[in-house]
């Protein structure tokens, strides 16, 4: 870009679901969370980017271990702290925005150098409780390394009733409008879309020289976007016309190219989780990061791929399809498995970028038996794939171990 286009271009790192401290008692996984939201704010700091965009779920427990909050901490501390100039301004009611002790953003306190602005909402592993209401991001945020908003006090009476104040943001002649909503329990909330002004939308002032057309809308919300029962998820079909991009967190598959809404108008990125915590198919997908570039109302996304993520193969076997199995032969069974885990094995070690530090891969095979399914997962690498056998027994049709 030239000179002027940046001048012009608000440019923002997206990511979701962090979980940071996920399985931190297990000796080989401790540390993958970890890794990748260094590798993310890395990736923030190498682009260049105005601020780094969180959509819920950075801690994947309520109440954090000293030693995640600790190792939280430092990652922010060595990215965010810095005397790198903001070329943004938030221009609304900051007060309204940050409901903390000190009521505005970060980089604008005169004791601290942020060079790198964190916003971020929360998730429903991270939701704040207690008779003060408050988050481990409410820590973060004291700390005055993040950015907390989307922070709803679920006032009135019966359903209640919240109002989406937007943090108004301008750079040169671009004006972002950016909605935060942290998690509020799913049938709560879509309950809440479905009455009557239950959630209000507060749209900017008409100001000189900007309209509210001109304005680039932003909503970051962390909910079930897919169930089975619709009382049990939020639609896109609740959300506003006048919207324009969707962070939609939660979900942790990657599905990080933003996909129209047929007849809303605005789009819709879901950039998944940087760490797997189920082992389903939907967590084996790449894992990418967003680099959302806003210049006017137009924008440009640009999905960068995260190289630290543990490698994760899945696949599914249905056992009367394959030809070389004996299926009153026990050991033909294993014998095949093994060769399944080896291939995945070798398959996954293909993919890795930095060949001298290959990582112990994630499998799992779901094993569809002659007739009840069952299901395998280990973690396992080239020289020990033959743990396999021994969890393959005639004792149950149904397996499930722990990697």
């Amino acid at each position: 870009m030239s000179r002027e286009d940046l001048s012009d271009t608000l440019r923002i790192l997206v990511a979701t679901d962090c979980h940071l401290g996920y399985m931190e008692k297990d000796e080989i996984r401790r540390h993958d969370s970890f890794k990748a939201f260094q590798e993310i704010c890395s990736i923030a700091e190498d682009k260049q980017v105005d601020f780094l965009l969180l959509g819920g779920d950075l801690f994947h427990e309520n109440k954090p271990s000293r030693t995640t909050l600790v190792k939280a901490i430092e990652i922010l501390r060595r990215h965010c702290l810095n005397d790198k100039p903001v070329h943004f301004q938030v221009v609304s009611d900051q007060t309204v925005n940050f409901q903390n002790a000190f009521g505005h953003v970060n980089y604008e306190d005169p004791h601290f150098n942020v060079g790198l602005p964190v916003f971020s909402i929360h998730g429903n592993h991270d939701d704040p409780a207690g008779v003060d209401n408050l988050s481990a991001i409410d820590i973060l945020s004291a700390c005055n390394l993040v950015n907390y908003f989307g922070k709803m006090n679920l006032g009135g009476s019966g359903v209640g009733q919240i109002s989406l104040y937007p943090i108004l943001m301008r750079k040169g002649s671009t004006t972002v409008a950016l909605y935060g909503l942290g998690n509020i329990r799913d049938e709560r909330l879509n309950r809440m879309f479905q009455t009557p002004h239950a959630v209000q939308w507060m749209r900017p002032e008409v100001q000189e020289g900007c309209d509210v057309s001109d304005w680039f809308n932003i909503l970051v919300l962390h909910q079930n976007r897919v169930k089975s029962n619709p009382k049990n998820a939020i639609s896109e079909h609740f959300l506003p016309r006048f919207l324009d991009f969707i962070v939609w967190g939660h979900e942790h598959e990657c599905l990080i190219d933003p996909q129209e809404v047929s007849g809303m108008g605005f789009h819709i990125t879901q950039p998944g989780s940087s760490v797997a915590t189920s082992l389903i198919d939907g967590e084996s997908k790449p894992k990418h990061v967003l680099l959302l570039e806003i210049k006017g109302n137009q924008y440009r996304p640009t999905k960068i791929p995260l190289t630290s993520v543990r490698p994760f193969e899945y696949t599914e076997i249905v056992l009367k399809d394959e030809d070389d199995i004996d299926p009153n032969d026990q050991n033909s069974i294993l014998e095949h498995l093994d060769k399944v885990v080896r291939d995945l094995i070798e398959k996954a070690s293909k993919k890795a970028v930095n060949r001298s530090d290959i990582q112990l891969p994630l499998v799992r095979i779901k094993v569809i038996c002659f007739r009840l399914p069952c299901f395998l997962h280990t973690a396992a690498s080239s020289s020990n794939s033959h743990i396999i056998k021994p969890l393959l027994s005639n004792k149950s049709r149904g397996m499930d171990t722990h990697p």
